[in-house]
Protein backbone atom coordinates (compact mmCIF):
# COMPACT_ATOMS: atom_id res chain seq x y z
CA UNK A 1 0.00 0.00 0.00
CA UNK A 2 2.82 2.54 0.50
CA UNK A 3 4.40 2.28 -2.64
CA UNK A 4 1.00 2.61 -4.58
CA UNK A 5 0.91 5.84 -2.04
CA UNK A 6 4.51 6.98 -3.62
CA UNK A 7 3.59 6.56 -7.01
CA UNK A 8 0.65 8.67 -6.89
CA UNK A 9 2.57 10.92 -5.37
CA UNK A 10 5.11 11.02 -7.80
CA UNK A 11 2.65 11.07 -10.60
CA UNK A 12 0.69 13.99 -9.55
CA UNK A 13 4.15 15.75 -9.11
CA UNK A 14 4.64 14.79 -12.58
CA UNK A 15 1.48 16.12 -13.94
CA UNK A 16 1.75 19.46 -12.62
CA UNK A 17 5.15 19.53 -13.72
CA UNK A 18 4.27 18.82 -17.31
CA UNK A 19 1.01 21.60 -17.40
CA UNK A 20 4.05 24.25 -16.04
CA UNK A 21 6.06 23.44 -18.88
CA UNK A 22 3.20 23.63 -21.36
CA UNK A 23 1.93 26.91 -19.92
CA UNK A 24 5.75 28.09 -19.92
CA UNK A 25 5.83 26.93 -23.64
CA UNK A 26 2.23 28.76 -24.72
CA UNK A 27 3.53 32.45 -22.81
CA UNK A 28 6.63 32.31 -24.88
CA UNK A 29 4.94 31.15 -28.01
CA UNK A 30 2.39 34.41 -27.52
CA UNK A 31 5.13 36.20 -26.48
CA UNK A 32 6.82 35.33 -29.94
CA UNK A 33 3.08 35.62 -31.63
CA UNK A 34 2.66 39.26 -30.30
CA UNK A 35 6.27 40.68 -31.23
CA UNK A 36 5.34 39.55 -35.07
CA UNK A 37 1.79 41.46 -35.44
CA UNK A 38 2.57 44.35 -33.01
CA UNK A 39 5.74 45.79 -34.74
CA UNK A 40 5.87 48.37 -36.95
CA UNK A 41 6.42 47.01 -40.62
CA UNK A 42 9.21 47.62 -42.15
CA UNK A 43 9.00 49.55 -45.39
CA UNK A 44 11.45 47.05 -47.63
CA UNK A 45 11.17 44.11 -45.36
CA UNK A 46 13.90 41.82 -43.76
CA UNK A 47 15.73 40.90 -46.43
CA UNK A 48 18.29 38.31 -44.49
CA UNK A 49 16.73 36.16 -41.70
CA UNK A 50 20.31 34.50 -40.41
CA UNK A 51 19.45 34.73 -36.68
CA UNK A 52 20.65 30.87 -36.09
CA UNK A 53 19.49 29.21 -38.54
CA UNK A 54 21.33 27.28 -41.09
CA UNK A 55 23.40 28.28 -43.98
CA UNK A 56 21.83 28.20 -47.32
CA UNK A 57 24.59 27.56 -49.44
CA UNK A 58 26.68 24.26 -49.11
CA UNK A 59 30.38 24.88 -48.62
CA UNK A 60 32.62 23.24 -51.51
CA UNK A 61 34.19 19.83 -50.63
CA UNK A 62 38.15 19.99 -50.71
CA UNK A 63 39.94 17.60 -52.95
Amino acid sequence: MFEYELHQIRRGELIREADEYRLARQAARGRRREGRTSAEPEPEGRVSASRGRRRRSVRAARA
